[in-house]
């Protein structure tokens, strides 16, 4: 089994920024991809960012690119965030995944929320 516990979220103007961190825990296995998703009130969960286990490829969502930044951590396990220049349109619970990529299987963090309003 594998545990992901985030933090980081919270209430943020916009045009400010938030690191979201996540660590992993349990069964890792070398080899797994590492990503952000996020569900907003009313719509589908949707990639925001992900980031190969090497750390040399990352991709974003259209809505990230230039504003997001995906980086990780392998000695620590983690996986961090950092978004700048945050918009209203952003608020939506960011969740934390790691896919393991022997077996396809894909497993989510609890989520946090992240809140943009003036």
């Amino acid at each position: 089994q594998v545990q992901l516990v985030e933090s980081g979220g919270g209430l943020v103007q916009p045009g400010g920024s938030l690191i979201l961190n996540c660590a992993a825990s349990g069964s890792l296995l070398s080899g797994n991809t590492m990503g952000w998703y996020r569900q907003a009130p009313g719509k589908e969960r949707e990639l925001v960012a992900e980031i190969s286990s090497g750390g040399g490829n990352t991709r974003y969502a259209d809505s990230a690119k230039g504003r997001f930044t995906i980086s990780r951590d392998n000695a620590k396990n983690t996986v961090s965030l950092q978004m700048n220049s945050l918009k209203p349109e952003d608020t939506a619970v960011y969740y934390c995944s790691l896919l393991v990529i022997l077996n396809m299987r894909r497993y989510w963090g609890q989520g946090t929320q992240v809140t943009v309003s003036s």
